[in-house]
């Protein structure tokens, strides 16, 4: 079986279901379990439901009716007239939403998030099986909840892996084309887990390690996997081939194409990754697979954006060693707070962290019990692989202030304000 991956940007509107179509006609799809994403910005709009949810309620409604709306145009664009009975299936999801924001009870902020992001996901599954049954194909829904089985840590679950494929294997068996979501699973308790934006990469992933699949395809709006975000930089180059241990390095840093916990299960079985364009099809892209090398072999930047500096002293100008290092290490942990990069000297500590669970005041209060704490809020790091001379000097140049700076033999970064 091959697995297939399409992003939110692929399917963002009705054009973008049907090119959908148009790609699985153009590579097959038979034997294939597609992994599909929220529509365009729909995650990013769910965020504002919760957000409303917890801070603002009169905008709640608002921001349901909007979302609605958007997803209730794409079904009115795909199936014109025949869109009523797909649209009920839509507002159906709506009215449990809207269920589950009323009787909710739970103050967690990670609990709630879960529940409520996955609907983007089970929306755009819905409607694309639809669409696909539409087409005459033969399809099979599959809710990603009932096989990807994860521990309680919301926003960022962990999978129970041997759960997890035995459920696989029970579901998708005897279906020659699946449709399932990626990002989402459940916990033992059957409530809906997320395993971290981005996650859907990781998703198709699971399901190509559970179903030994021949190959995994992440279809994306770029060409493949380039040596630097487009967004971000110019004159960005398609990465030919990549090996596993190069994509987890970048995959690591931060580089957007690839979710940093894809790599991993499809390098235990060696099942190839593809990174290819949905605009472009038959164009080549981009390959990872085993012992490859870079190719080119040029520098790779990586950018993580709204990071926060935090500079730890001693108070009594004490060194900071293991005991010290490790009591930071626990906070950090306890407070959910991702280490993107640190360094330390005699008397001090430096660490660059992603503040995404938004415990950071929490973390500083504690931290200034036992050292002076400085912090730098809204950095940016910056990460190059296989830098050269020329790389460094585009990032010292580019007008802003360097705070920290570290380097290994094939790596530099730098924080920058």
């Amino acid at each position: 079986m091959k697995v297939f991956k399409f992003g939110g940007a692929s399917v963002k509107d009705a054009s973008g279901v049907k090119n959908l179509v148009r790609v699985l006609n153009s590579v097959g799809y038979k034997d294939t379990l597609v992994v599909v994403s929220a529509m365009g910005k729909t995650t990013n709009a769910l965020e504002k439901v919760i957000e409303a949810y917890f801070e603002n309620k009169p905008r709640l409604i608002h921001e349901l009716l909007a979302l609605k709306e958007f997803h209730l145009k794409i079904v009115e664009d795909l199936f014109e007239e025949q869109a009523a009975k797909i649209a009920e299936e839509v507002h159906a999801y709506f009215e449990d939403l809207q269920a589950f924001l009323k009787s909710n009870k739970a103050p967690n902020y990670s609990f709630v998030y879960d529940q409520v992001v996955s609907y983007g996901e089970l929306l755009s599954t819905t409607i694309i099986h639809r669409y696909f049954e539409f087409q005459g194909w033969k399809s099979f829904w599959l809710d990603a909840r009932d096989c990807i089985k994860t521990d309680d840590y919301y926003r960022a679950a962990n999978l129970n892996w041997e759960e997890t494929q035995a459920l696989i294997n029970s579901k998708a068996n005897g279906h020659q084309l699946i449709i399932a979501q990626g990002f989402i699973g459940s916990n033992s308790n059957n409530f809906t887990t997320t395993l971290g934006r981005e996650g859907s990469d990781y998703s198709a992933a699971i399901f190509a390690y559970a179903l030994n699949a021949e190959s995994v395809t992440i279809w994306k709006d770029v060409p493949g996997v380039l040596n630097a975000d487009p967004r971000v930089f110019n004159n960005t180059k398609l990465l030919h081939q990549i090996s596993y241990r190069e994509a987890i390095e970048l995959a690591f840093y931060g580089a957007s194409v690839i979710h940093p916990k894809t790599l991993q299960p499809l390098q235990r079985k060696e099942i190839p990754l593809y990174v290819k364009s949905f605009e472009n099809p038959e164009e080549i892209g981009t390959a990872v697979s085993k012992g490859k090398t870079l190719d080119p072999l040029i520098p790779c930047y990586i950018v993580k954006k709204d990071q926060v500096l935090i500079r730890l002293s001693s108070i009594d100008f004490s060194f900071i060693v293991e005991e010290n290092i490790s009591y930071i290490f626990g906070l950090l942990h306890e407070y959910q707070m991702p280490v993107e990069m640190i360094q330390n000297s005699a008397i001090s500590f430096s660490v660059c962290v992603n503040n995404k669970y938004k415990r950071l005041e929490e973390l500083v209060l504690v931290l200034r019990s036992r050292f002076n704490v400085e912090v730098k809020e809204q950095v940016d790091l910056f990460t190059v692989r296989h830098f050269n001379d020329e790389a460094l000097k585009s990032i010292r140049n580019n007008g802003k202030q360097i705070l920290l700076e570290q380097r290994t033999e094939e790596t530099a970064q730098f924080v920058l304000s």
